[in-house]
């Protein structure tokens, strides 16, 4: 799960980090639910942390309605050509996540980036439904509803719980124009380890803001994110109003879907490994491999890297939302994979983006 995400599952309890808090200054956890700040936000200028428009990142957005049913899935897009990158955000995290990304992307590929069920501004029948099948279908769904039969070359890249759906989606080898996958800092030994403190750390986090500025203040404060633009963007559509409460609360109720979380990462490594198509695993640090906590099911990961089944980059100096954190870093990323695996519209290397050299 996330912070307004949820894949960033924290590595160490939350009782390790309320006792060391010079630690924490010094390297905040990952996740959002972990970093909880030692105090109120300051009364900072307004103006710093005040919101920013999506439309200063994506072209349009747009609502997807899918057939017989009363789910509406919403989507931001961006780019007019090349292959379609399909970013998918992390528990708590919302489309708007990858905006500053986006802004670099789209000179080179499409983006489209959906709020998953229960999270921004997507309406579904059932939005405490966050089982991964449930979430896998609904991607299928969207991607059916907007390109029809014959899909442009697709690279699937989730965050966190948006990686294990993404993970989910390729596995099943349903979509024909699959060309490529990217998970960002979710690994299941060290994710499936950190289950049994969600609870108190989601219970444990700030829960009502008087201000969308304030939220957004505590949010880079407090250490979820770092990149205080990013922040301005992406964490407004992670709140909803509270009339009766006269306060912003979170727009995702992630702690009634823990009956859902193990299925989010059991199996992880085996289905990643299993997908027939490029991958690419960015993580925020080398304890999410090497963490004494779950080794034997990061295993098969650490196995498969050495075996050149996919590849996978440490980004330093990140927090858990690396893609906003590190936008730069992740847009270079990002068009580098799909350069070196000539992923194009048609399967055909992108004009403008050079080959790196093979090491």
């Amino acid at each position: 799960m996330d912070s307004s995400n949820l894949s960033s599952l924290p590595e160490e309890s939350l009782e390790e980090e309320l006792e060391q808090p010079s630690k924490r200054s010094e390297a905040p956890l990952p996740t959002a639910y972990a970093s909880v700040p030692l105090r109120s936000p300051s009364q900072s200028s307004p103006q710093k942390y005040s919101p920013l428009d999506w439309s200063g990142y994506f072209d349009e957005e747009k609502d997807v309605s899918i057939p017989d049913s009363n789910d509406v899935f919403h989507v931001y897009m961006a780019g007019t050509e090349g292959p379609v990158v399909f970013c998918l955000h992390g528990g708590g995290y919302s489309g708007l996540s990858f905006a500053l990304s986006t802004s670099k992307i789209k000179e080179k590929a499409r983006v489209v980036a959906l709020d998953l069920r229960g999270h921004g501004k997507s309406s579904t029948e059932n939005d405490l439904d966050l089982s991964v099948e449930t979430m896998c279908n609904d991607v299928l769904a969207v991607v059916k509803e907007m390109y029809g039969e014959s899909p442009p070359a697709i690279v699937l890249v989730g965050h966190s719980m948006g990686g294990s759906v993404a993970v989910h989606v390729a596995a099943k080898k349903i979509l024909s124009t699959l060309a490529g996958l990217v998970v960002v800092d979710v690994v299941e030994g060290t994710a499936m380890a950190s289950l049994i403190h969600m609870q108190k750390i989601l219970s444990s986090r700030m829960q009502h803001f008087s201000s969308i500025e304030k939220a957004i203040e505590w949010t880079v404060k407090g250490g979820a994110l770092r990149n205080i633009d990013s922040a301005r963007v992406s964490i407004p559509p992670t709140l909803k109003y509270d009339d009766s409460k006269k306060c912003y609360v979170y727009r995702a109720q992630l702690e009634e879907t823990e009956q859902y979380w193990r299925g989010w990462y059991e199996g992880l490594s085996e289905k990643f490994l299993s997908c027939p198509v490029p991958k690419l695993l960015l993580l925020a640090g080398t304890d999410r491999l090497d963490s004494s906590k779950g080794m034997e099911l990061a295993r098969p990961l650490t196995i498969g890297q050495m075996q050149g089944k996919f590849q996978m980059v440490v980004v330093r100096h990140t927090g858990h939302a690396i893609q906003e954190d590190a936008p730069e870093e992740f847009v270079t990323l990002i068009l580098n994979f799909i350069s070196r695996n000539r992923i194009g519209p048609h399967g055909v290397e992108i004009p403008g983006l050079r080959r790196p050299l093979q090491s």
